[in-house]
């Protein structure tokens, strides 16, 4: 994945190879949005508001930070928010509710770190429609479904959709699958309810913007040991030290920068998305910083100085009154 990613940032002689398959990609992406469109497929309401979060984009662009933000948000304001999700990585069959101790290699890293992050009710499973169904005769009271992921999941119908946009990758090379990062054309991000562009440490020049669109600003915050989790400190107030920056997630560039901004000193260590963590990877002894949803993988062996390190989301004060508004309509 860490290649691909690397592939789709520009394009080269193997863009080229890849474009007849791009194009053949592009095409059954299309013609299937439209089958849902003109209803020769049909997509299913399952009697709850759905608000999808979701991208165009394979890899990591900071869907699961927003939807913990975005869970949170409801809870605070009255409503009873429950959130579905693929469970990418676990080897949960058919749907599966999330619990605080459930195993990650079941249900998935970042559905298990929502339901530790939030307390919503979570239920993984492929068929999303399913997993809603699921949720809702599991918790009657679940007024608001969150989507993590599903933009391309056109059998569950929607009634708000949230694209998350990496304002550093931005839209790669601007290429389908496999030649590029894209699921759907760009022209796709111009039918979403909102863009949102996430901004980690260093910010992007207005020239720069890969999309127009409201900004959230990813930030490490505190970090706390993984073996005293309740005992948190401001990352700037870790000892100095050269700290092993270990991370398995879509963007790992994007966790380093953020700990670059608040200036760690650190030896960076990337593994593939989802990286299934055993304790060989990571030398017990050392001083790590990890992200939380790689942290919920090491929790069975993690070394006495291993850290994770919380993430601070803020949203445009004007996406907050947009999305108030919308919530109530």
């Amino acid at each position: 994945m860490l290649s691909l990613q690397k592939l789709w940032t520009r394009s080269s002689v193997l863009t080229v190879f890849l474009l007849p398959f791009a194009a053949l990609f592009s095409v059954v992406s299309i013609l299937r949005r439209q089958a849902y469109q003109r209803g020769w497929l049909s997509s299913v309401c399952v009697g709850v508001p759905v608000i999808i979060v979701g991208n165009i984009t394979a890899g990591g662009s900071g869907k699961t930070p927003l939807v913990i933000w975005l869970a949170n948000w409801l809870r605070d304001r009255g409503y009873r928010p429950g959130v579905v999700s693929r469970g990418y990585g676990g080897t949960a069959q058919g749907c599966v509710e999330v619990q605080p101790d459930s195993p990650p290699g079941e249900v998935g890293d970042e559905p298990l770190l929502i339901r530790v992050k939030t307390g919503v009710p979570v239920v993984v499973g492929r068929d999303r429609v399913a997993a809603a169904r699921t949720l809702l005769a599991r918790h009657p009271g679940v007024d608001v479904i969150v989507s993590d992921d599903g933009l391309q999941h056109y059998r569950l119908q929607r009634d708000m959709e949230l694209a998350v946009v990496d304002a550093a990758s931005g839209l790669g090379n601007g290429w389908p699958l496999p030649a590029g990062p894209l699921r759907e054309p760009k022209g796709r991000l111009g039918s979403v309810d909102a863009v949102i562009r996430v901004v980690r440490g260093s910010v992007p020049s207005d020239a720069d913007r890969p999309v127009a669109g409201w900004r959230a600003d990813y930030a490490a915050a505190r970090a706390y040991r993984l073996r005293a989790p309740l005992e948190k400190v401001a990352l700037r107030d870790l000892p100095a030290r050269d700290w092993l920056a270990v991370t398995g997630i879509g963007r790992p560039q994007g966790f380093f920068d953020m700990l670059q901004a608040q200036g760690v000193r650190f030896s960076p260590r990337a593994f593939a998305d989802h990286h299934a963590f055993q304790p060989q990877d990571v030398p017990a002894e050392a001083a790590v910083l990890m992200t939380e949803k790689d942290a919920v993988k090491c929790l069975t062996f993690a070394g006495t100085d291993w850290w994770a390190v919380e993430l601070d989301v803020a949203l445009e004060s004007g996406f907050i009154d947009w999305l108030g508004t919308r919530i109530k309509e």
